[in-house]
């Protein structure tokens, strides 16, 4: 079973807690959570995985202890989501500026690929690139971890930070990247069995086709447990 990290940037807008950035009638905080609540439903439609967020709402929570979250659970990815400040435009996204390994910079191309993919079909959207930069949840957590920046909130952004419809497109891109690293599956919905038809002929379903066969031997098997039969051809 996989297990994935989604920390949605800064703490909440109650009761003190630290909100990100803001402007333009946004906090960061909420912003990230939207986002991160996105991913979140979106991989659980994968096979094989487990998924938490950092934080669910308002909670206030250092960044060492998100990363202790994800070691302790012995995740086998972190992503980390924040929306950018500084009155600039576009996405970036942001892997550890010491030793990292080669799954990490995978992560981090596949990532950024899908997620401004996504956001370009809302408009001319500026890449910002692929950075490193010595921040904690990527220092101190031991899996492949990547920080993204989700355009500016104090800029021109903001205007595509105010469509639902933007948020959850680059939420399922996170979702669709992270899932694409790690080969995952999408579930299926078992086929009924085969029925004759009234014409005396049988119809088939096929559930799905994959590149890998592990993934097709694992769905056979979750289908014959459920009673249904398949083959592998």
């Amino acid at each position: 079973m996989v297990k994935i990290v989604i920390d949605p940037g800064h703490e909440g807008v109650e009761n003190n807690l630290d909100p990100g950035a803001v402007a333009n009638g946004l906090k960061e905080a909420a912003l990230t959570l939207r986002i991160a609540k996105y991913i979140y439903d979106m991989l659980n439609e994968y096979e094989g995985v487990q998924v938490r967020l950092t934080r669910t709402g308002n909670q206030r929570l250092t960044l060492s202890q998100r990363a202790k979250m994800a070691n302790d659970w012995g995740a086998d990815v972190f992503i980390s989501t924040h929306i950018n400040a500084g009155k600039g435009t576009g996405f970036e996204s942001y892997i550890y500026n010491g030793g990292v390994s080669s799954q990490t910079v995978a992560l981090q191309n596949v990532l950024h690929n899908e997620i401004l993919a996504a956001m370009r079909q809302f408009g001319n959207i500026t890449d910002r690139g692929k950075k490193r930069a010595n921040y904690a949840v990527l220092r101190e957590t031991k899996m492949p971890a990547v920080l993204t920046e989700n355009l500016f909130i104090d800029s021109n952004d903001a205007k595509l930070l105010k469509n639902e419809a933007f948020l959850k497109a680059v939420g399922e891109a996170h979702a669709r990247g992270i899932a694409k690293f790690l080969g995952l599956p999408q579930k299926s919905t078992p086929s009924q069995p085969q029925q004759k038809s009234s014409d005396g002929k049988l119809y088939r379903v096929q559930v799905g086709a994959f590149s890998d066969r592990k993934n097709a031997e694992r769905l056979a098997e979750e289908l014959k447990k459920k009673g249904y039969p398949a083959i592998i051809v």
